[in-house]
């Protein structure tokens, strides 16, 4: 399993897809809304926690295709069902390694992106707290897409219109969560424990499902 976390992310990193590309789509959705809201700085920083979310969220979802089509195109996958070991653990491995590669940096880079939105740094630390929570459960809801569109060609765009009504509830949430650590009124600590309850749900049925599904594939 751990030459498994360090092969996928050797790939992740080598083919260009992981960390760059999703940093680079997020700086584009954060440095595109400024102009079409205008020069109300107030404004950007009231709504920069739903922004950052909403672009963290859209830039999860590339390369989810790629979870496991490259390892169907080489025939590592059928390999990867043939072996002993747990399609379920196996299938959790790949979306840490995912995450790791393609999440993570959307995180570390939170700050610099607040400060384009004008946010306040306990806001930014709202922000970036939820998406850590947060994004691993997109990962993990992307992995059953990812899993049903493994034989299309090119399954990119199906993958998005299967997952995105499902990881709704994860932006929602999010989002709440972010707003209640700097709006008095609003609550932050239920919002972020429904955040944290969904991730752990879908580590959990997310890599079941997509295990079953390709095991499933293949016959």
């Amino acid at each position: 399993m751990i030459a498994l976390l360090k092969r996928d992310l050797k790939l992740a990193f080598r083919v260009g897809g992981g960390a760059l590309t999703g940093v680079l789509f997020f700086l584009a959705v954060v440095t595109i809304v400024p102009f079409g809201i205008g020069p109300d700085l107030n404004l950007l920083a009231k709504i920069g926690p739903a922004i950052l979310w909403i672009a963290a969220l859209l830039a999860s979802l590339l390369g989810l295709d790629r979870l496991f089509q490259q390892d169907r195109e080489d025939g590592t996958l059928d390999l990867i069902i043939m072996q002993p070991h747990s399609m379920t653990a196996t299938v959790f491995i790949k979306c840490l390694a995912h995450w790791l590669a393609s999440g993570l940096p959307l995180i570390l880079a939170t700050p610099i992106f607040g400060l384009f939105m004008n946010m306040e740094p306990l806001a930014i630390a709202a922000v970036m707290a939820t998406l850590l929570v947060g994004t691993p459960a997109i990962t993990f809801i992307g992995a059953v897409g990812a899993a049903v569109t493994v034989s299309l060609p090119r399954g990119g765009l199906l993958l998005a219109v299967l997952i995105l009504p499902l990881v709704i509830p994860v932006l929602i949430f999010g989002v709440t969560a972010a707003y209640g650590a700097v709006e008095d009124p609003a609550p932050f600590t239920a919002p972020f424990l429904i955040l944290c309850a969904l991730t752990l749900f879908f580590s959990v049925l997310g890599p079941i499902t997509a295990g079953w599904v390709l095991r499933n594939s293949t016959d």
